[in-house]
């Protein structure tokens, strides 16, 4: 099959640090490729990938030290490009949201389209249905409910290649947080859980812009505790030791989060996740199995206690079953022969009625 994968510009693919989305396609691109398709990937020059690689920017936008820059510019070439090439295509597989709508309204039954934020803003309702023919992907079922009218196709939970985070047997008597300094990823629930338990805490994150001001005032001031250790932004190269070393990852978010890339990242090296009982958590964690679901710091420092009842290396097997790379292509996969079939268009047909 002659596969299209259509990229954010924001990270390299994958991210040299933090990044969600770009990730996920560089783990399904390879993962594709591996299963024998003809797969072209779509991105900036600094992408490391098996595919064929189309560069369609010098560098991810993040990183690029330019300060005057359009993202919006960056997409609308790329989509462009795509669109020059689509004939050369079999499926046309986006990770960009809904920008290639206006572009591919004769082509939507050969595109996939995986929504990977949040949906419950207040203008994507009239945007999908607008553009109702596109099939659309959720990456978790919770997330597709601000908008359950539209196209969907298929959930499919994100997947990471088996080879990249090493599982380890014994933890090191610290707990993790890895994510972004952002209100909704409660690094001060986090910070909070860990006194409670009188546990060293390791943050490696983000902090994006919008955020800084909220790391400043609200973060910044408890980190001067001796249990608490801000390691800043790490990448792949170093979450098999930060990961691998925790007794479990925290993740006390407050916010309908899609999916949870770190979630499986943890599980990966073994390490259980204490999480917050919001959006897509109950389809990711196994209470019980793979860590904990709470609605509390309370109820996450009683869940530390309970940590010794868990099993690493049942934790590793169940990533492994569940969210490896290839599992989660053979699941697009099914969904790619699906496009332009009698289902699909009956699908379309019912979302834009």
């Amino acid at each position: 099959m002659r596969i299209a994968q259509i990229t954010p510009l924001y990270e390299a693919v994958p991210p040299k640090l933090y990044g969600g989305t770009e990730r996920v396609v560089a783990h399904l691109t390879d993962a594709l490729v591996d299963l024998g398709h003809d797969v072209t990937l779509f991105a900036s020059a600094d992408a490391q990938t098996k595919a064929r690689l189309v560069p369609v920017r010098d560098q991810a936008i993040r990183l690029d030290p330019e300060p005057l820059k359009s993202d919006l510019a960056a997409h609308m070439a790329m989509i462009a490009e795509v669109r020059s090439r689509a004939d050369a295509f079999d499926v046309i597989h986006f990770h960009t949201d809904m920008i290639h709508f206006p572009f591919f309204e004769e082509d939507a039954g050969k595109t996939l389209t995986t929504l990977h934020g949040r949906l419950d803003l207040k203008d994507l309702a009239g945007v999908y249905h607008r553009w109702s023919q596109f099939p659309l992907v959720s990456i978790s079922d919770d997330q597709r409910k601000p908008l359950a009218f539209a196209n969907w196709a298929a959930t499919v939970h994100h997947g990471m290649a088996e080879d990249i985070y090493l599982p380890s047997v014994k933890d090191q008597g610290y707990l993790a947080f890895l994510g972004r300094m952002s209100p909704e990823k409660g690094p001060d629930r986090a910070i909070e859980i860990a006194k409670r338990v009188g546990m060293p805490l390791k943050m490696a994150a983000k902090i994006d812009n919008a955020d800084k001001a909220y790391f400043e005032t609200a973060i910044r001031p408890l980190l001067d505790h001796p249990l608490i250790e801000f390691v800043g932004e790490i990448g792949d190269s170093g979450k098999s030791a930060f990961l691998g070393g925790a007794a479990a990852l925290l993740f006390p978010i407050e916010w309908p989060e899609p999916f949870g890339l770190v979630m499986i990242e943890a599980m990966a090296c073994g390490t259980p996740v204490i999480a917050y009982n919001y959006g897509s958590v109950p389809e990711v964690i196994e209470n019980g199995l793979t860590g904990f679901i709470v609605n509390s710091e309370a109820e996450a420092a009683a869940a530390v206690d309970r940590l010794g009842e868990l099993s690493r290396a049942a934790i590793r097997n169940r990533f492994e079953a569940r969210y490896s790379a290839t599992a989660m292509a053979r699941r697009y996969l099914d969904i790619y022969a699906r496009l332009g079939s009698t289902e699909a268009a009956e699908l379309g047909r019912a979302a834009a009625e």
